[in-house]
């Protein structure tokens, strides 16, 4: 995987999460930096460790489909990038209750909830030919950044941007399939 693709998909990883702090920051009176950094470094340990979960899951298939894992990491990707636009697009039905404080296990829970594509993503990196520690502590790095800014423009723009910015993730995702698919076939 080219440095280019890892960018984008450590991005992409971490956009559904950026989402997840608008609300968070938004929900908070003030949210101090400390609060934003906090927030930021659980959801940024828990998205770099589910990848490499993810990836043992995938090393462990990778001898019965070696011949097509690069078809496998394409559909992975792109499904994953089509189910987060459409979270990005479908109305909300309920009002979520908003917290006066947001306990570890609340964030825990959540993120963990934003980083369930990245567990399938890892399984897909499974397929080509990542460095797994490199990939998970680019996606860790960029979900830290990105939720800690979250959190601390969730006061300001809470979910008018949430919603866009999980579109865009998806969008990126797919792209970084298709470009995994493309380097296999453009090499074979």
């Amino acid at each position: 995987m080219n440095p280019i693709s890892l960018v984008l998909l450590a991005l992409a990883m971490s956009t559904d999460a950026f989402a997840a702090a608008l609300g968070k920051g938004s929900s908070l009176h003030k949210p101090r930096f400390s609060e934003a950094l906090r927030t930021g470094l659980i959801f940024g340990v828990i998205e770099a460790i589910t990848p490499i979960i993810g990836w043992m899951i995938g090393q462990a298939a990778t001898r019965f489909v070696a011949d097509w894992d690069h078809w496998i990491a394409f559909v992975l990707l792109v499904g994953l990038g089509l189910h987060m636009i459409y979270n990005g697009i479908k109305e909300d039905e309920e009002e979520q209750e908003k917290a006066s404080q947001h306990s570890f296990m609340i964030l825990a829970v959540t993120a963990f909830a934003t980083s369930i594509d990245a567990l399938a993503v890892g399984v897909g990196l499974a397929f080509v030919d990542v460095n797994i520690l490199v990939a998970a502590g680019a996606i860790g790095l960029a979900t830290l950044t990105m939720v800690t800014l979250g959190v601390m423009l969730g006061r300001v723009l809470g979910t008018l941007v949430g919603k866009r910015a999980e579109i865009v993730g998806g969008v990126v995702l797919m792209l970084v399939g298709a470009t995994i698919l493309y380097e296999h076939l453009s090499a074979a």
